[in-house]
C-alpha cells in the first residue's frame, strides 16, 4: 500500500480505538491466549501475551495495526514457540464466507486488479492497458450476499444447538468485517477435542460423507427402505424435509428412490449436500493453533469492524460496522463496480477524484480501489 494511504487509514483506524475500545472484545482467560498482530506492509508479529484491557488498548494505541488477532487455543505459555506453549484446550470457531457461497450476484460485484499496470477493469482475460493475463479478483458484498451468509449462520446454530447440544448462550455470532460471520463457541465440553476429531466434527456439519445407509437405503436389499420421518431429530429429519417436502408426498417419493436404486440415492445425497448441508471453511474450524482476529477489531480487507451481532436478523454491516469517521476526505476512485455504506450508492468511478466519507474512503483504498490524491 502506498505511504499515503498507509498514513491515512492508519490515522482512522487509531482514532476509532481511541473512541471504540468498549467493542474490542478482550477474550476469556486472556493471558492464557496467543495475540498477534500486523501492520501495513509488513508480515505478522506473533506470539504475544496480553494479560488484560489495558495491555491491550496499550498496543492498539502505539502499535496501530492493521489487523489483530487472538488465539481460539489456551497454551500455558503463550508466548513460547508453538512446539513449547503446552496446549490445553481450544474454543469452537467457523468461519462463513459469502465468496465461499458461489452466488450468482457475485459476477455482478467483482472486478480484476492487473498485477502488472495495476489498472482495474471488470473483466478477467486481458489486461486493456498491457494485455496480461495476471490478476488479483477484487469483490465488495451486496445485500444479496449477506443475506445468503446469514442463512449459513442460522443452520449452523441450530446444528449446534439441537445435534451437539450447546447451550445458545455459549455461541458467539460476529461479522467477519469483509464478507461473512465467524461464530465462536466458549467454554462447551467440545473445548479438549484435537484438530482430526474438529475435521470429523466440520463434516458431520457440512453432511459430508452421509451414506444411504444412514438414511434406510442398503446396498445389498435396496427394497427394503427405512427412510427417515420429516419430524425425525437431526440430519436424518432435515434431509427428510429435503427429500420429501411433506408427509404427503413421502409415499410415493419412497416408489421413486426404491426404483432409482442405491447409486442414484448417493448421487442425491451428494447433491443434497450443497443445499441442507452448512457450508463453512473446514480449514479454520480443524486448526487449533489459530490466531482469530479479535473481536471489535477493523478488517483491513475492507476498514469495517469484526462485530458482534446482538440481532442476528437485523444487523446490517455495511451501517452497523462501518465506525470509521465521517469527515470528507478526496480520493482518486478507479471501481466499475458499485457499493453500499451507511445506505448511500457509492461508484461506479473511472479515474474519478471524488470527495466521500472517511470510512468510504478507507474501505475503497482497503479494497484497492483508491488512491489518496
Amino acid at each position: 500500500m502506498h505511504e499515503k494511504n498507509v498514513n491515512l487509514v492508519e490515522a482512522a483506524i487509531k482514532e476509532y480505538y481511541f473512541n471504540h475500545f468498549e467493542l474490542i472484545h478482550v477474550p476469556s482467560r486472556t493471558s492464557e491466549r496467543e495475540f498477534g498482530y500486523q501492520k501495513f506492509n509488513s508480515g505478522m508479529t506473533r506470539h504475544l501475551t496480553i494479560k488484560n484491557d489495558k495491555d491491550l488498548h496499550f498496543l492498539l494505541m502505539t502499535q496501530v495495526p492493521s489487523d489483530v488477532y487472538c488465539s481460539n487455543a489456551c497454551y500455558s505459555f503463550p508466548n513460547l514457540p508453538m512446539s513449547e506453549k503446552d496446549w490445553k484446550e481450544a474454543d469452537l470457531i467457523f468461519d462463513i464466507d459469502a465468496k465461499d457461497l458461489k452466488l450468482g450476484c457475485r459476477k455482478d460485484h467483482i472486478c480484476f486488479k492487473c498485477n502488472s499496470c495495476q489498472s482495474i477493469n471488470d473483466q478477467s482475460l486481458k489486461c486493456v492497458k498491457c494485455n496480461s493475463d495476471k490478476f488479483d479478483i477484487i469483490s465488495v458484498t451486496c445485500q444479496s450476499c449477506i443475506s445468503e451468509a446469514k442463512k449459513e449462520v442460522k443452520k449452523l446454530v441450530q446444528v449446534l444447538t439441537e445435534d451437539l447440544v450447546i447451550n445458545k448462550e455459549k455461541i458467539q455470532v460476529y461479522f467477519s468485517g469483509n464478507e461473512g460471520f465467524h461464530v465462536q463457541i466458549t467454554n462447551s465440553e467440545y473445548q479438549i477435542l484435537d484438530s482430526r476429531e474438529r475435521a470429523d466434527l466440520a463434516d458431520y456439519i457440512m453432511f459430508n460423507g452421509v451414506m444411504p445407509e444412514t438414511l434406510g437405503i442398503n446396498k445389498q436389499n435396496s427394497s427394503k427402505t427405512s427412510l427417515p420421518d420429516i419430524g425425525e431429530r437431526g440430519w436424518r429429519g432435515r434431509a427428510a424435509k429435503e427429500i420429501f417436502g411433506s408427509k404427503s408426498k413421502r409415499p410415493k417419493i419412497i416408489q421413486e428412490i426404491l426404483l432409482g436404486g442405491y447409486s442414484a440415492f448417493q448421487s442425491r445425497l451428494e447433491e443434497m449436500r450443497h443445499t441442507i448441508g452448512v457450508r463453512i471453511d473446514p480449514k479454520v474450524t480443524m486448526d487449533v493453533h489459530r490466531i482469530f482476529r479479535l473481536g471489535g477489531s477493523i478488517n483491513s480487507k475492507s476498514g469495517l469492524s469484526k462485530i458482534l451481532c446482538k440481532d442476528l436478523e437485523d444487523f446490517d454491516p455495511f451501517s452497523d460496522a462501518c465506525l470509521l469517521g465521517d469527515e470528507k476526505v478526496e480520493i482518486l476512485a478507479n471501481c466499475p463496480i458499485s457499493f453500499r455504506l451507511k445506505n448511500k450508492k457509492y461508484g461506479p468511478y473511472v479515474d474519478e477524484t471524488i470527495s466521500v466519507p472517511k470510512h468510504t474512503a478507507v474501505y475503497m483504498i482497503c479494497k484497492g480501489l483508491a488512491d489518496v490524491t
